[in-house]
């Protein structure tokens, strides 16, 4: 018997090496190693200077969109820095605020600390959005140990960097990631920013985990959208019990990504459902507003439950009332509302952010290559149309994501790449089962 296991195990060997070779040499026909080897080189040395982009240069609605091919490439300045060629980007809500200049006073101060001394209001323009992006390393800083050149990764671009809709991009070590092998750009595009922010609300805020999720209640408010959709998926592979809260014709999808009960809150009765059922261990708020009146009474009293918003005043108020005023304004708020709580009901209130995080998102991407997370994709636009993906995600009531591709041809190669290698995984499958069959 062990013979015979020794055999098909070196079979099995056999076949995936004949696999990765037959792989390398599809890379080769599409064209990969030349576009390799013409982007690995430092940024000092490349002739091409400038990039495609969609820039604002103030803010405002959708007219203050503007494509150029006058932006800078980003280069690499320091030891820890990733360049990475965009092949793909999806919007999230937050670049359709910050185009409106959301949280414009605060994150200028995060990208340049020197600007609260300064007079010049126009000092952060252009500013690109985006804050996803899939695409291939093409330079590295010196320190960097977890990429290299030519490999495929994905991001999520924090608010106070140049964003993903440019043909380049530059993060930190720390915030790229390795794509999964079973997405496309475009499919992977769709996740990074919301898996970030929905691990640091569920882990940070909810004190959730992957170890301590299974005896949980779960409840997530607006789960049709980009975080929820991921959030469902997370939770349901760390084994907790899912609610979700959306409109009737969004429950097939988030039935299918794995909820366990649904509530349609555009029925005038929601509060009421959700009170009929038994109490919950942490609630995820994506809507706010009068939600958070009647949630915190859905929360099991003096058990550790928590509410975690992600809609919070913070910036809001440092936009309206100046960086100093509006932060202990909101910071005010968040102690009163945390200390009523804790005190009338043993429940803990908190705020949800994001948070850049190139190690959660290498966890996702296991979890995404063991088809335990989907992308959920609604609508795709190609880079010329980019203020029609704007408009896109305007209109509310998101199925998921919007991505931009941003490089056709790249991203028409991946597709077919993902395509063949997802073939010969089935075909490898079938003929270990065979070998096996055979001993």
């Amino acid at each position: 018997m062990c013979s015979v296991g020794a055999m098909a195990s070196t079979r099995l060997l056999r076949l995936f090496n004949a696999k990765a070779a037959n792989s390398s040499k599809t890379l080769a026909r599409a064209g990969w190693s030349v576009c390799f080897r013409r982007n690995v080189c430092s940024s000092p040395s490349r002739l091409q200077s400038c990039m495609s982009a969609w820039v604002i240069d103030h803010y405002g609605t959708n007219e203050v969109l503007k494509y150029t091919e006058e932006i800078p490439i980003p280069t690499v300045n320091s030891p820890s820095e990733v360049m990475i060629k965009v092949h793909a980007a999806s919007l999230n809500p937050l670049d359709v605020s910050m185009r409106g200049g959301y949280g414009a006073k605060l994150l200028k101060l995060r990208r340049d600390p020197l600007s609260v001394m300064g007079t010049d209001n126009d000092s952060e323009f252009p500013v690109i959005l985006g804050r996803d992006v899939a695409g291939v390393v093409v330079d590295c800083g010196s320190e960097v140990t977890h990429v290299v050149p030519g490999d495929e990764v994905w991001a999520a671009v924090p608010p106070w960097k140049q964003g993903s809709l440019a043909e380049y991009v530059t993060l930190t070590e720390y915030e790229v990631s390795h794509k999964p092998k079973l997405l496309s750009h475009t499919e992977a595009a769709s996740i990074p920013y919301v898996a970030n922010t929905a691990l640091s609300a569920l882990v940070n805020a909810g004190g959730l985990c992957r170890d301590s999720s299974s005896d949980k209640r779960v409840l997530i408010t607006g789960g049709s959208g980009g975080v929820g959709t991921f959030s469902i998926q997370l939770l349901k592979a760390w084994g907790a019990h899912v609610t979700v809260t959306c409109s009737q014709n969004a429950e097939g999808l988030v039935r299918g990504l794995g909820a366990d009960e649904v509530v349609d809150y555009t029925a005038g009765d929601a509060p009421e459902q959700l009170q009929m059922m038994e109490k919950f261990d942490v609630i995820l708020d994506s809507v706010g507003g009068e939600t958070e009146e009647w949630a915190m009474s859905l929360l099991k009293p003096w058990a550790g439950a928590k509410y975690v918003t992600l809609v919070t005043p913070l910036l809001l108020n440092t936009d309206s009332m100046g960086l100093l005023d509006g932060t202990f304004h909101a910071g005010f708020t968040l102690h009163s509302k945390a200390l009523q709580n804790i005190i009338s009901s043993g429940v803990f209130y908190r705020w949800g952010f994001y948070a850049p995080d190139g190690p959660a998102l290498d966890e996702v991407s296991r979890l995404v290559d063991a088809g335990k997370i989907l992308p959920v994709v609604e609508a795709q636009f190609p880079f010329t149309q980019v203020p029609q993906a704007f408009q896109k995600l305007e209109q509310g009531h998101a199925r998921g994501k919007t991505v931009v591709r941003v490089t056709e041809e790249d991203d028409r190669q991946a597709e077919e790449l993902v395509q063949n290698s997802r073939t010969e995984t089935a075909e490898s499958e079938q003929e270990v089962r065979e070998t096996a069959k055979q001993n």
